[in-house]
Order: structure tokens, then C-alpha cells, then sequence
């Protein structure tokens, strides 16, 4: 099951108590349906729960019936209407003629509380929206036929404190997120919030992974300097040592070339131990200078 559909399924448990919510919802449903014109509203899903759900929230909304319903055990669920009389009623509940206006607008006068708007957000997802796996990446949208619309649903994303883009894709027009916090904050406003918690989940592992990899690469990146390190420093003593220099170097720098041949794997902090007395790391670094120095002239 896909992350989206587990969202669409955390949906449609919300009750069905409010008429108005219950119109609401069915608005944003006629809205991002696959098909609403003045001849047949189609709507098509391959959510279970959401099939479930169509026949009890038109019922409770318009007291109407579906004309068209999916036979049993279809992939994708079909659900339409085509009587002129229903369609007529169905819209006049929002002040639409599909008679004289061809165009859709949302009608903001049946969403002025918030738990319509909220419902109207919930019925527009059911239909026509989508969010990816968080696990991957973060992308929530909602895409309808009618561009009016998708300008006006921004309009009233914008009042309800979100900030969503908008784009167009082929003959649809697209309202989206991508910032985890926003989609979190829509998943829940729209009444999903078990589903905006895997998400916050989700994020939190892909920072923690994301954390552990740098740290990884970091040591390695330094273990690497340090080898390389390391073996600069023994060939500079195999120089010394071809020349015959090693005997005529001041005993500190001797201790040095004695320490770094018989612990090439240490650090300069662990070698700067070992020395007697100990010795700071700069102080320890300070003389392996030095015999390179002298390798090199």
C-alpha cells in the first residue's frame, strides 16, 4: 500500500456527522473529480476506503445517489452521475448553473468555517491529490481540470496560513508542496495526523542516516589525511636514513623517527604520548616537520 493511499484511507475515517462538512467535502470531490461537466460528474478512484466512503457522503450531502457505481472487485472504482435533475440539484447547493456558467468557481460563501474549509480541503485530496513516500522524497499536491479553481484553492491555502506553488501539467493545473513542515501542517489540517507523524518520522531517520554518513565520511577523510600523512613522513626518514642522517640528528628528532617507524598507524596525538617526557601534538608535528625538511634539502 502507497504512502498516499494510507492517507486517503486515514481520511475517510473522519465521521460523516456535520451536513454542512458532509456538502463541503462533496464540493471539493466535484471539483477535483476526474470528470465534472454539465452532462456527468465522474469520479474514479482506486482507494477501497474511499469508495466506501462516495455513497455515504452523497447521501448525507445531497441525499442523492449515485447513477453509475464500480463493479465489484475493479482496480479502479467508477462512480458517475448523469441524470440532468441530480446534477442540477447537486450544484445549486453551491450556486452553480452548469447551464449558464461553463467555467467552475469555488463558491467561498458555503466554506466560511473552518471545518468546512478543512472538509473541502479532505474531499479536493480524496479526488484529485497525491503525496509521495516522505521516505523518499516530500511532495504533496492536488491537481483539477479546471484552472480557476486551482487559482482559487491557492487563494484560500494562502488565508488558511499555508504558502503552496502552483503549476501546470499537461491539461491540469497543479497545486503542490515540497517543504516537509507545510505538508506535515496540510496532512493535518485536512485530518490525517497519524500520517503527518510518519512523516515526521520519516524525516527524522533520513536525518539521523544523513548525519551518521557525514560523521562516516568525515573520519574516513581524516584517517585518509592521516595516512597519507604518515607515509610522507616515513619516506622523508628513508631518505634521511639513505644518506646516512639519521645518527647526526639531535636526540629529539631521533626519538621522533624512532616513534613514527615503530607506529606508523598513530596519530600525532598518540605518538606526542609516547614520547618522554610527553609532548603536545604541535610539538610532536613541529619535529616531523623538521626531518621532511631535511629529507627535502
Amino acid at each position: 500500500m502507497s504512502f498516499s493511499t494510507q492517507v486517503k484511507a486515514e481520511l475517510c475515517r473522519a465521521p460523516l456527522n456535520r451536513k454542512c462538512c458532509a456538502q463541503a467535502e462533496a464540493y471539493g470531490v466535484l471539483l477535483y473529480c476526474s470528470l465534472s461537466t454539465p452532462a456527468e460528474v465522474r469520479i474514479t478512484t482506486e482507494s477501497p476506503e474511499f469508495a466506501d466512503r462516495l455513497p455515504q457522503l452523497f447521501q448525507k450531502a445531497f441525499q442523492a445517489r449515485f447513477d453509475r457505481l464500480p463493479n465489484p472487485g475493479a482496480g479502479k472504482r467508477v462512480f458517475s452521475i448523469t441524470h440532468p435533475d441530480k446534477l442540477s440539484a447537486l450544484w445549486s447547493v453551491f450556486g452553480h448553473d452548469p447551464a449558464e456558467a461553463l467555467v467552475h468557481h469555488i463558491n467561498f460563501a458555503v466554506l466560511e468555517e473552518d471545518h468546512c474549509r478543512t472538509a473541502f480541503l479532505r474531499g479536493a485530496f480524496l479526488a484529485g491529490g497525491s503525496v509521495t513516500d516522505p521516505a523518499k522524497r516530500y511532495h504533496l499536491e492536488l491537481a483539477t481540470s479546471h484552472l480557476s479553481v486551482s487559482r482559487e484553492l491557492y487563494a484560500l491555502l494562502l488565508e488558511m496560513g499555508f504558502s503552496p506553488k502552483a503549476s501546470r501539467r499537461k491539461a491540469n493545473a497543479i497545486t503542490y508542496f515540497k517543504q516537509s513542515n507545510a505538508i506535515e501542517d496540510v496532512l493535518t489540517a485536512m485530518g490525517a495526523p497519524l500520517a503527518a507523524m510518519a512523516l515526521m518520522n520519516a524525516k527524522a531517520e533520513k536525518d539521523l542516516r544523513g548525519s551518521v554518513n557525514r560523521r562516516v565520511n568525515c573520519d574516513a577523510a581524516n584517517l585518509d589525511k592521516a595516512v597519507d600523512a604518515a607515509q610522507g613522513q616515513i619516506e622523508a626518514i628513508y631518505k634521511l636514513e639513505a644518506r646516512g642522517m639519521l645518527e647526526e640528528l639531535p636526540a629529539k628528532l631521533k626519538e621522533a623517527v624512532d616513534l613514527r617507524m615503530a607506529h606508523p598507524e598513530l596519530t600525532l596525538s598518540q605518538l606526542a604520548e609516547l614520547c618522554d617526557p610527553p609532548v603536545s601534538k604541535s610539538a610532536f608535528n613541529h619535529r616531523l616537520r623538521k626531518l621532511m625538511e631535511l629529507a627535502r634539502s
